[in-house]
């Protein structure tokens, strides 16, 4: 891929760089990753417009992309904490422009009374609240169970297994960074295709073309929570390929020499420091994560013919 029509080079090499790659990726590498990324982004937006169509709707909505990824609790429970904080932020943001307002217009009423009602009322109101999705069974009946304070659905520990798992490799990353390292790595911990860049990432993903529906808000930010995922989850991948051949590599050099290897020295030179992820780790780490399961590969078993499989969401 060239570098004319790479628009995330940046933002990509951030992203791997918090998913465990510190050395500096080629353009090449980062230009494919961008072209995978795009590639999934589309696929998305294809089959939300199928499934908008089969509603009868012109324009997609965010249970359209959620729906794709349903299969993975864990990120679906990610997302939608990430959505009901969004929510939270947007309605604290409401009322202190209102509270502004209403300070400006009257300085003899109390705060709480002119804002709108008493500070109880208001705290509910700035709870996180849940977002619910057609296809789950509290959906199918008119009235809705009271929530338990003390009540933790399966979705949620499972999000919270896979936040631990995060936080426990995030700790291993950068527990042996300098400071000057670890704001970096938390600088970069910002990186997005969407934030800032509306305008770029919707004529980059082919909205227009793709679906003629206009995108609100919350479905471009859920598309740049799923594109840093994307970048995420390849990385990681490509990480454990390239983990593989070099361990692959030491034994053969150490098979070939048939010498035990020599313990460095204080005066011995320095090694060679660690090699980028490159095209090769990215273009395995994409077939492994395009492999089906066995039984669909079953079901292909006894058609006539090659068949073609559809891109596969990760």
């Amino acid at each position: 891929m060239a570098d004319k029509t790479a628009k995330y080079r940046t933002e990509i090499q951030q992203m791997m760089y918090v998913s465990g790659e510190t050395a500096e990726a080629s353009a090449e590498t980062t230009g494919m990753i961008e072209e995978i990324v795009r590639q999934q982004v589309i696929e998305m937006l294809r089959q939300c417009t199928e499934q908008a169509s089969r509603r009868g709707s012109r324009s997609i909505s965010t249970d359209d992309l959620i729906f794709l990824i349903r299969h993975d609790q864990a990120k679906v429970s990610r997302l939608r904490t990430f959505l009901s904080w969004k929510d939270v932020r947007k309605n604290v943001k409401d009322q202190d422009d209102k509270g502004a307002e209403a300070d400006l217009g009257t300085g003899d009423e109390p705060v709480g009374a002119v804002a709108g009602g008493p500070v109880v009322d208001t705290a509910k109101k700035n709870k996180k609240a849940k977002v619910g999705l057609p296809w789950e069974v509290p959906s199918f009946y008119n009235q809705e169970v009271p929530e338990r304070d003390d009540e933790e659905d399966e979705d949620e520990e499972e999000m919270n297994y896979a936040t631990l798992q995060r936080l426990k490799k995030a700790d291993e990353r950068t527990k042996a960074m300098t400071k000057e390292e670890y704001v970096t790595w938390s600088e970069y911990r910002q990186a997005s295709f969407t934030f800032r860049k509306g305008k770029r990432f919707k004529e980059w993903a082919g909205f227009g073309v793709v679906t003629d529906s206009k995108p609100n808000d919350d479905i471009v930010d859920i598309l740049g929570f799923l594109t840093f995922e994307i970048v995420q989850t390849l990385t990681e991948e490509a990480l454990k390929i390239k983990e593989q051949e070099d361990l692959g590599k030491e034994k053969s050099g150490s098979e070939q020499s048939g010498k035990k290897r020599k313990l460095t020295g204080l005066f011995d030179p320095p090694s060679e420091g660690r090699t980028p992820v490159e095209t090769r780790h990215i273009q395995e780490a994409f077939r492994r994560l395009q492999q089906r399961p066995n039984k669909q590969r079953a079901l292909c078993n006894f058609t006539r013919g090659l068949n073609r499989t559809p891109l596969k969401l990760f």
